[in-house]
C-alpha cells in the first residue's frame, strides 16, 4: 500500500477485496466488495428511501451509486433494489473513476500518516470466501436504511470484510470518511486551545494532532464498542436497530461466517 495512494489496476483485483472510487472531485469515495466475474456488491440509498438534507450532503448521497439515467448497462443490466444493496459491473461501480483498494491490518504508523480517512483500517480482514458470503447474503436480505453518518457504503464494506458492527447506536459508524469529518471538526472547532494560542504554525500542529487522534480512536480495529455479528443474525433494518439489539446479535461464540 502506498502512503499517498491505494490505486490499483484491474489486473491486481481479486475476489473478496474491498474497493472504492472517488466521487465529486475527490470529496467522497464510494465503497463496495468485488466478488469476481467483473461484479461488485455495494450499498446505496434504496428506491423509496431517498432522504434530502437541502445542503451539500445531498451531493454525497446522489454520488454514491451508479449514475441514474435511462440508458441500461448492457453488461450488468443493474436495477436498484429497495433495500439499497445492489450488484453491478465494475464499470458501473467506478462510474468513470479510478480503482482503489481499501487496506486492512495496516500498522499504526501508516494509518496515522494517511491524511485522508476511508482508505485503510487497523482491523484484520476475514477470508475472501467469508467476505463474499456476507456480501451475497446482504444482497438478498439488505443492510438496513442508508445513513451517511452511521450506515453507509463504507460501513457495509467493512462489515463484509470483518463481521464487526458498532454497538453504540449514539455514536458514528466504522466509516473512516465519517471519522475524518468528525476529526476535522474536532480539530478546528472543539479545542479550547484555539483561544489561547495565537501562533498559527503551533495551532496547526495541535489541530493536526487532534485530527489524527480522533481518526485513530474511531477506527474499528481498536474500538471497544464493536461486536462480531453473524450475517445470518443480522436484521434487515440493522441501520435502525438500537445498540442493545445489535449487541444481542453478537452474544455467544464468535462465529466466523
Amino acid at each position: 500500500m502506498g502512503l499517498l495512494s491505494n490505486r490499483i489496476s484491474r489486473d491486481d483485483l481479486k475476489p473478496g477485496e474491498h474497493i472504492y472510487s472517488w466521487r465529486s472531485a475527490y470529496s467522497y469515495a464510494h465503497h463496495g466488495i468485488y466478488v469476481g466475474d467483473n461484479k461488485v456488491i455495494h450499498f446505496i440509498q434504496g428506491r423509496g428511501n431517498e432522504v434530502t438534507t437541502g445542503n451539500a450532503i445531498d451531493l454525497l448521497l446522489l454520488s454514491s451509486g451508479p449514475s441514474q439515467n435511462d440508458k441500461v448497462c448492457q453488461t450488468c443490466n443493474y436495477q436498484r433494489n429497495n433495500n439499497g444493496v445492489i450488484s453491478s459491473c465494475l464499470d458501473c461501480f467506478l462510474a468513470g473513476g479510478n480503482l482503489y483498494r481499501f487496506e486492512y491490518g495496516v500498522k499504526t504508523s501508516l494509518f496515522v500518516a494517511k491524511a485522508r480517512g476511508g482508505t485503510c483500517t487497523l482491523a484484520e480482514s476475514d477470508s475472501p470466501e467469508t467476505v463474499i458470503h456476507r456480501a451475497k447474503y446482504l444482497l438478498e436480505n439488505g443492510f438496513g436504511c442508508y445513513n451517511i453518518f452511521k450506515n453507509n457504503c463504507e460501513d457495509f464494506s467493512i462489515y463484509c470484510k470483518t463481521g464487526l458492527l458498532v454497538t453504540d447506536g449514539s455514536g458514528i459508524g466504522p466509516s473512516g470518511q465519517t471519522a475524518s469529518v468528525v476529526g476535522a471538526f474536532t480539530a478546528v472547532f472543539s479545542s479550547p486551545l484555539r483561544f489561547l494560542i495565537t501562533n498559527t504554525p503551533t495551532l496547526s500542529v495541535i489541530a493536526g494532532g487532534l485530527y489524527c487522534l480522533s481518526r485513530y480512536a474511531a477506527d474499528i480495529g481498536i474500538r471497544r464498542d464493536v461486536t462480531r455479528v453473524p450475517v445470518e443474525n443480522l436484521a434487515v433494518r440493522v441501520g435502525q436497530n438500537d445498540s442493545q439489539d445489535i449487541a444481542s446479535m453478537g452474544r455467544g461464540p464468535l462465529i466466523q461466517l
